[in-house]
C-alpha cells in the first residue's frame, strides 16, 4: 500500500514555514503545519505523520518539551530544525529522541537528504523488528508487512495510513482483545480519547475488507471492550 509521505512542520515563523512547505510540496510530500507546541502535539496525535520537522523556539512551550512529550508514544522520525547552534543543545535534543538536528539556515538539498535518510533508517528499523514475521493471513485476508499491502483474495485493498496502522496493530496481536483505549493510544497517542474516531475508522476498514461488514469475519467486536483480529478462519461473524 503506497501513500504520500506526510510531514508535520512545527514552526511559528511564517516565512520559514512557507519556505519549508514549498520545498516539501515540490517533492510531493503531504505537508501539515503547526505553529505552537500544543498544536503540534494535537496534530501529531490526530494525523500520525510519517515525519516531524520541529523548531525549538515555539511561542507557548519549549520545543524540547514538545520533543520529550512526543517521544513518550510517537515512534516515527523527528528532525529538529533550529537556529540554536550550541553543541550541548544539539546533544540534548538527540538524547531526548530527535533523529537528527538541522541548523538554520539550511540548504534545500541538505534538508531533503536528511529527511530521506531518516525515513530510510526508520523503515529499516521497522523491517528488522518484524523480519521473522513478513505476512499475516487468515481466510482470504492477507497482510504483507514488508510491502505494506493488504489483500482480500486477489483484490488489493486501499487503506488510509491510519486504517492500515489499525489493521496491522490488530493483526500483530491476532487472537487478543485490544481495548478501545489501547488502540486509541497506539494509533493516535495519549492525547486522544475520541472513541467515535475509532468507530468511524473501523467501519471504513470493515467496509473494505469484510465480505459482509454487518457480520464481520476478520475483525470481531468485543462489546463494550474493544476489537479482536481472528487468528484462524472463524465459523461465523460477530
Amino acid at each position: 500500500m503506497n501513500h504520500p509521505v506526510t510531514v508535520l512542520v512545527v514552526e511559528d515563523e511564517g516565512a520559514i514555514s512557507n519556505l519549508l512547505g514549498a520545498i516539501l510540496d515540490a517533492q510531493t510530500y503531504r505537508v501539515l503545519f503547526a505553529s505552537t507546541g500544543a498544536e503540534a502535539l494535537s496534530m501529531a496525535a490526530s494525523h500520525t505523520p510519517d515525519i516531524i520537522l520541529l523548531d525549538l523556539g515555539l511561542p507557548d512551550m519549549d520545543g524540547m518539551d514538545v520533543l520529550i512529550q512526543l517521544r513518550k508514544w510517537f515512534e516515527s522520525p523527528i528532525l529538529v530544525v533550529s537556529a540554536r547552534q550550541k553543541e550541548q543543545e544539539k546533544v540534548a535534543a538527540l538524547d531526548a529522541g530527535a533523529n537528527d538536528y538541522i541548523t538554520k539556515p539550511f540548504g534545500n538539498r541538505e534538508l531533503l537528504a536528511r529527511i530521506r535518510t531518516a525515513l530510510r533508517q526508520y523503515e529499516r528499523t521497522c523491517s528488522s523488528r518484524y523480519q521473522k514475521e513478513q505476512e499475516f493471513s487468515v481466510g482470504d485476508l492477507r497482510i504483507n508487512f514488508a510491502k505494506r499491502e493488504v489483500r482480500v483474495g486477489d483484490r488489493q485493498v486501499h487503506l488510509t495510513p491510519i486504517e492500515y496502522r489499525i489493521v496491522v496493530l490488530l493483526a500483530r496481536n491476532a487472537g487478543m482483545v485490544l481495548t478501545h483505549e489501547h488502540i486509541l493510544k497506539e494509533i493516535w497517542g495519549p492525547f486522544s480519547s475520541d472513541s467515535q474516531l475509532l468507530r468511524v475508522n473501523m467501519a471504513n476498514i470493515r467496509r473494505k475488507i469484510e465480505p459482509n461488514p454487518a457480520d464481520p469475519r476478520y475483525i470481531l467486536t468485543e462489546v463494550g471492550v474493544g476489537y479482536r483480529m481472528v487468528d484462524s478462519e472463524p465459523a461465523g461473524g460477530n
